[in-house]
């Protein structure tokens, strides 16, 4: 039963300081956060103070994020993208993540002949420091936007450290459907990041409404109830919960649109 996943808000829906964002996370009952980079710097990179504030929350993170553009990054970015990568990863370390989302390169220059060997530096990284990989095929990224595709290149990697998010923005926006997670297995999934949209967007859309206009879950078009069965009856028992960008739910009081978020999230899932 879903109702007994983990459930998580990511804080990019919500407005204020750090721990405001925080707070209200616990408040409407959420057991974890999805936290960005922008979370810490906002406090000065105070990741012990985040750590603490956590703890005393009684909350946890389901990841850290977001290391982009990185797998298959071009020759001469290759080693920049590397040390952002072993920053990133000491910082989840710090705040009490056991987990980095990794979305898929949406660069031109993306090389597709070495995104295997990229996600096997990463991971082996990851596995040094007691950490996993979360990797995302957004529906704009250059090599892999489809799930099927991010699961063969999981596949290839063969780490039980690495792993997919499923962002039913990123299947429904493309008018795929949950075919796409048929030979997806429930320990391959790390995770599942619920929103909504008005319309279907078009392609030229898809990047504008991905990060300022998508909804609360039910209050759009997409046929989540299709996922959330599918997930059933794949007995998926990781993290779900909520990634909305939304410019208008951010302007108003975190603890409201927390509130807001977990209603919505319970109406998926009774």
């Amino acid at each position: 039963m879903l109702n007994r996943n983990a459930l998580f808000l990511n804080t990019i829906l919500l407005g204020g300081t750090t721990a405001q964002k925080l707070e209200a996370v616990a408040d409407a009952g959420f057991a974890q956060a999805e936290l960005w980079q922008q979370d810490v710097q906002e406090t000065g990179g105070d990741t012990e103070g985040i750590r603490h504030h956590l703890s005393s929350l009684g909350i946890s993170l389901t990841d850290y994020q977001v290391l982009l553009d990185f797998d298959g990054a071009a020759d001469v970015h290759r080693e920049i993208k590397r040390q952002q990568a072993l920053e990133i990863l000491d910082t989840a370390v710090k705040v009490g993540a056991d987990t980095v989302l990794v979305p898929a390169n949406t660069e031109r220059g993306c090389l597709p002949d070495k995104i295997v060997s990229d996600l096997q530096w990463l991971t082996e990284q990851a596995v040094g420091r007691n950490l996993r990989i979360a990797y995302e095929a957004m529906c704009w990224s250059t090599c892999v936007n489809t799930t099927p595709e991010a699961l063969k290149i999981i596949n290839e990697v063969d780490s039980p450290a690495l792993g997919l998010v499923i962002d039913a923005f990123h299947i429904f926006a493309l008018q795929r459907t949950v075919a796409d997670l048929a030979e997806v297995p429930a320990e391959k999934i790390f995770l599942v990041q619920l929103s909504d949209v008005s319309d279907i967007p078009d392609k030229q859309q898809l990047i504008d409404i991905a990060r300022h206009q998508r909804l609360l879950p039910g209050d759009g078009v997409f046929p989540l109830q299709q996922l959330l069965a599918c997930l059933r009856e794949k007995q998926y028992q990781g993290p779900l919960g909520l990634e909305v960008f939304n410019d208008e739910l951010k302007k108003q009081p975190p603890a409201d649109v927390a509130r807001q978020a977990m209603a919505a999230l319970r109406r998926m899932i009774v």
